[in-house]
């Protein structure tokens, strides 16, 4: 895989289990590209370590006046060089091809758990964390897998030269033997250390960029209630914990790279100091002690090698650690391993919930009301097809559309079938027509949905904002719709939901932050505009609960109740207080009223929808 051919047509199936095992994988995926950084490595490293004994056989040749073998040094030499100089290029390309294909993997695949799990993910894992694997740790993981081969390229030229010295000199080649494994053993003490202070630095950094991600998504509301400089700081409390670590984890490293250096400069003047003693004795030629003295001189260049794998590692295992945990998360039957069968592509029919007894009927709007808030996340998950993890949903089976189990649909046609819009969908950045171009079915024209979203004052405010768009599918969001306010950002997202005309689609509080006569309007545009087509719409306002086909209340994860607005008003207290935000006491108070009393009630609710 070259660098041109990215993105790759299937990244694979990782084996997620542990970090290690991640790496494993990875590397094994990797094997064409190692296989030649290790070719071209060892023709590198190979050339460096020929030079010292071309340049003893030189030396020796002018001390023997030997004019043959100097020129045969030079040649030696020379190819040498040429050796090096092509080994050490295609190395670099080897190596960079490998660091960046291999990140280019790993970020392909954390993309397509992120489409599979959707806005799952975050519900299950940080945002700063899914952030810093995304960025830091991709490049991490990068980092060793292309480290490997070049360390191995390392280890190997050390062996050889070993070797060749004890053939070549060997009493002066039992000390390079001997002192070599120990100057490459001697920082494995001090690793465990770095590492834990390596891990503690990366702990607090991941947790400063999830408060720093939160201060920047919340910086409006932080300024309206004048917080803004209580979170920065915290931020800046964060920050100096991150130096703090990261230089104590520096001075670690830098121990272990002052070893690295001082450990080989005293097998050097070793090797000298017995080496002259052994020339005056007679036993070795001049040649043969420049020779060993160049060897082990440039042995520090491959022996840097342990140290960048001992870093890289070091650096990489809580980064691939970070993405398996992310990578192992999965759709709760497709990890329970339900087997799949024959379905058909689209689905359509009723949609059911057998978790909760949830039906919403097809071509029809269904209001869901919960007595638990928290209740309408879960289950807007489940019936995008992300069934929970609890013991009472995977009890009850997935969510069925026309009879068919949504789990068991391949992912494209469960998305396609079903569209959940959460509470607090994102806008990405670009045009407004940039952010409108989803896959839809067609049906619906990108100005019949901006209509009945009432996103009229939206367009206006855009084209005002905007210096160079006159037409306002031309003007620019800013990231996350942050130029723009609450309601504003939410009918935008509801536009884009209404676009794409799913056969299902799912609402979470669509309206929360708009005004009640916005309301009004949004709640019969959507009712016109998916007419025929099936809605469910999770909410506790009046507005949109009395304009929609029927209303399912929910309590304790179960349905209680179904019928119409003013139906569930009168004769369910618990859907009365959840709606009209009765207290606990006034519940009681009613629960003792006649039926004159409930009909003034209704008609209290009446006048307060129309006004």
């Amino acid at each position: 895989m070259q660098i041109q051919d990215l993105p790759y047509p299937d990244p694979g199936a990782p084996d997620a289990r542990s970090g290690s095992r991640f790496l494993r994988w990875l590397f094994l995926n990797q094997l064409p590209g190692q296989l030649k950084s290790l070719a071209w490595g060892l023709l590198h490293f190979a050339s460096v370590a020929s030079l010292p004994f071309c340049v003893g056989i030189g030396v020796q040749a002018a001390v023997d006046r030997s004019g043959t073998r100097l020129a045969l040094a030079g040649g030696l030499m020379a190819l040498a060089c040429v050796g090096n100089a092509v080994g050490d290029t295609f190395l670099h390309r080897a190596a960079v091809t490998n660091w960046i294909t291999a990140a280019a993997r790993v970020q392909q695949l954390l993309a397509r758990r992120t489409a599979t799990l959707g806005s799952t993910l975050t519900r299950r894992v940080a945002a700063g964390e899914v952030i810093a694997v995304s960025t830091g740790d991709v490049e991490k993981i990068g980092w060793f897998v292309e480290a490997l081969s070049r360390f191995t390229a390392a280890v190997v030229t050390i062996v050889l030269v070993c070797v060749g010295l004890l053939v070549y000199q060997p009493a002066l080649g039992v000390v390079v033997v001997v002192g070599l494994p120990l100057l490459a053993l001697a920082v494995l003490p001090l690793l465990p250390h770095a590492t834990r202070r390596a891990d503690v630095q990366r702990e607090k950094a991941g947790r400063a960029t999830e408060l720093a991600s939160d201060t920047v998504a919340g910086l409006r509301v932080l300024r309206g209630i004048g917080g803004e400089e209580l979170f920065l700081d915290r931020y800046r409390r964060a920050s100096q914990e991150v130096r703090h670590a990261a230089v104590r984890s520096a001075r670690m490293w830098s121990l272990i790279a002052a070893i690295q250096v001082l450990l080989p400069g005293i097998l050097l003047i070793t090797v000298v100091c017995y080496g002259v003693h052994l020339a005056r004795q007679g036993r070795i030629a001049v040649g043969e002690l420049v020779t060993v003295y160049s060897s082990v001189m440039l042995l520090a260049y491959p022996l840097r090698h342990f140290e960048e794998i001992a870093m890289a590692y070091s650096f990489s295992r809580p980064s691939a650690k970070r993405a398996a945990r992310v990578l192992s998360l999965e759709r709760a039957v497709d990890a329970a391993g339900t087997p799949g069968s024959e379905r058909p592509e689209r689905p359509t029919g009723d949609l059911y919930d057998p978790a909760t007894g949830l039906l919403a009927p097809a071509g029809r709007l269904t209001a869901v009301v919960c007595g638990d808030p928290d209740m309408a996340g879960r289950l807007a998950e489940r019936l995008g097809g992300h069934a929970a993890h609890t013991t009472h949903a995977t009890r009850n089976g997935s969510v069925l559309l026309g009879g068919v189990p949504l789990d068991e649909l391949p992912l494209d046609s469960a998305r396609g079938s079903v569209l959940v819009q959460d509470k607090d969908p994102v806008l990405l950045s670009g045009t407004l027509r940039e952010l409108l171009d989803v896959p839809a079915s067609g049906a619906v024209e990108a100005r019949e949905a901006l209509d009945a979203a009432q996103c009229g004052d939206v367009l206006a405010a855009l084209v005002q904002g905007s210096l160079d768009a006159a037409d306002p599918m031309d003007a620019q969001l800013t990231e996350r719709g942050r130029s723009l306010s609450g309601g504003q950002r939410q009918r935008l997202s509801l536009a884009r939901s209404l676009v794409t005309d799913p056969e299902v689609l799912v609402l979470d509080e669509p309206t929360s932050a708009v005004d009640s006569h916005t309301e009004a309007r949004i709640a019969e545009g959507v009712r016109e505009l998916r007419s025929g087509r099936t809605t469910v719409v999770f909410t506790s306002s009046p507005l949109l609960l009395d304009r929609a086909d029927q209303v399912v209340f929910l309590h304790d994860e179960t349905v209680v109740a179904v019928g119409g607005h003013h139906e569930l008003v009168r004769t369910e207290p618990r859907y009365r207080a959840v709606v009209t935000r009765e207290t606990e006491a006034e519940a009681k108070t009613e629960a003792g009223v006649g039926t004159d009393d409930l009909t003034d009630l209704d008609k209290l609710v009446e006048i307060e929808e129309t006004a």
